[in-house]
């Protein structure tokens, strides 16, 4: 039986300008999709037949209510989902030019303003798998203090702790020292580590992938997995090492992959008696499901909507 697993962080609006080679400014038709990376991870989860708690705080506004929404339909609980009357939903609006760079702009909002009270910490009692996979939460302000708290707390009640540091250039020009620090102080207290290997490098400043894997192993993950595309995922317990694979599929969106990825990882391990003493032989067959999960999602375009079941994964 799965354990429910419960994953704190954003959730927002994504605008993607529809004109293809255009700037924001001269944008006039956008999309709009649900965002956000553990409320991908979240729906994953739901999507495969798990148990998924998102706590995070949205705007008391449409763009919240549409949020709240699109988690309920995929089954994720949203209970401890705040809705703030002050703040309003965080957006955020992305054009991709001709030579693929992105022109983005961030309009923050409700998520950044999740209080510590807001938390319901007595839950870390009965839900023993928690994931820290917030692109925003090490942004100054209360949510920054609310991770670092329900973290804390968590590896308190010996809960299995997973951490994506889902870096994101565009929120960290120039700040790229800070987010560093910040990662590896929650590094520092996770069980399950799943980094890209853009991601392992700047953490590191490493170019050997074995080397910056043991630093990371020093500083306190016992799980690692690096994500490498379509060549698949290179993993480590600290004592072995291994390469998975990815299957061979056609790409159309990769939005939502690693999302995805973690999400199926922590399905599996929501099964296991006790997911801190998962065994190589488990986590070969997680990280191959995993890659699975991910790639498939490529397959389409849109984070949750591209999402499969699990009947869909097992027959791949």
């Amino acid at each position: 039986m799965n354990v429910p697993i419960l994953s704190i962080g954003e959730l927002l609006i994504d605008f993607f300008c529809n004109e293809v080679n255009t700037n924001l400014k001269d944008g006039q038709s956008f999309t709009k999709k649900a965002g956000g990376a553990p409320a991908n991870v979240c729906a994953t989860i739901s999507r495969l037949g798990g148990s998924a708690y998102f706590s995070g705080k949205v705007g008391a506004d449409p763009f919240g209510d549409f949020l709240e929404t699109t988690l309920k339909d995929v089954g994720v609980n949203t209970k401890f989902l705040v809705k703030d009357p002050t703040h309003a939903t965080t957006l955020a609006f992305v054009s991709l030019t001709e030579d693929g760079q992105r022109d983005f702009v961030f309009n923050r909002g409700a998520d950044a303003y999740l209080a510590i009270d807001e938390f319901p910490l007595e839950t870390l009692d009965t839900i023993k798998i928690v994931h820290f996979g917030s692109a925003t939460a090490l942004l100054p302000g209360a949510f920054q203090h609310t991770y670092f708290e329900v973290l804390k707390v968590a590896k308190q009640k010996n809960c299995f702790i997973s951490f994506d540091p889902n870096f994101r250039s565009d929120l960290w020009k120039g700040k790229e020292r800070d987010f560093v620090e910040l990662t590896l102080q929650c590094i520092a207290y996770c069980d399950f580590l799943k980094v890209s290997e853009e991601e392992l490098m700047l953490l590191t400043n490493e170019s050997d992938l074995n080397k910056a894997i043991t630093q990371l192993h020093l500083v306190g993950a016992k799980f690692i997995a690096v994500t490498l595309g379509k060549n698949g995922t290179y993993f480590s317990n600290r004592e072995h090492t291994f390469l998975i694979e990815s299957i061979s599929i056609k790409a159309i969106d990769s939005t939502g992959a690693g999302d995805a990825f973690v999400g199926a990882a922590l399905f599996q391990l929501s099964s296991l008696p006790d997911p801190h003493i998962a065994t190589l032989s488990q986590w070969k067959d997680i990280i191959q499901f995993s890659n699975k999960v991910g790639a498939i999602v490529c397959e389409k375009m849109g984070a949750i909507e591209s999402l499969p079941t699990l009947d869909e994964v097992l027959k791949r």
